[in-house]
């Protein structure tokens, strides 16, 4: 199923317009993030796979409320949240309503590919952004950005044409891990794991 999120080439998101996005659905913006461009200074991309989270979501960090981690969940609606996993990674989520968040899960590369190449040490491009974790490598995201909205540097991200979308179960979960919330564009090379 195809989605309406823009125009290539569109502005970027910014104040009352970002709020508008992202004050919806996790679903409906995890969605809707599909072929939007994220730029992060001068790296970035299409986003090519999301996975939606909520609040009342047992796999999600604001299941058992705010905390001083994970605190950026609870702010406005476009907020960033980023968060450490398996002590080594880091992953960047997208605040929507109060709790709920979508998680970026690839991206397809467009600008500063040899700064990514660099920082990934791999040349291959459909494995520089194929993950959470390669993600924000490549893209030079860590703690330090985390809690700011998207129209606030070094963050930009950009509305879309429509694309094909295909849905699945969520990733690296136990709990709560049969929800269809992992969501892709059709037939994209720059996924973390092909769609079943």
């Amino acid at each position: 199923m195809a989605h309406a999120a823009g125009a290539i080439g569109a502005a970027p998101l910014t104040g009352p317009d970002l709020t508008r996005f992202f004050e919806r659905d996790a679903i409906a913006v995890a969605r809707d993030l599909l072929g939007c461009h994220l730029r992060v200074g001068d790296v970035g991309g299409r986003i090519t796979e999301t996975e939606a989270y909520f609040p009342d979501d047992a796999a999600s960090h604001a299941f058992r409320g705010p905390t001083p981690r994970n605190g950026a969940m609870f702010g406005k609606p476009g907020n960033v949240y980023i968060y450490r996993i398996y002590g080594m990674h880091w992953c960047v989520n997208f605040v929507c309503t109060t709790g709920s968040a979508v998680l970026i899960r690839a991206l397809e590369p467009e600008a500063g590919i040899a700064t990514m190449i660099d920082r990934r040490n791999n040349d291959a491009l459909t494995q520089l952004c194929s993950g959470p974790g390669k993600l924000c490598q490549a893209l030079g995201i860590d703690l330090s950005l985390n809690d700011r909205l998207l129209d606030e540097p070094p963050f930009s991200i950009a509305p879309s044409a429509p694309v094909e979308i295909v849905a699945g179960k969520r990733i690296g979960i136990t709990k709560n891990a049969e929800a269809p919330w992992r969501f892709g564009i059709s037939g994209s090379r720059y996924l973390s794991k092909p769609f079943r």
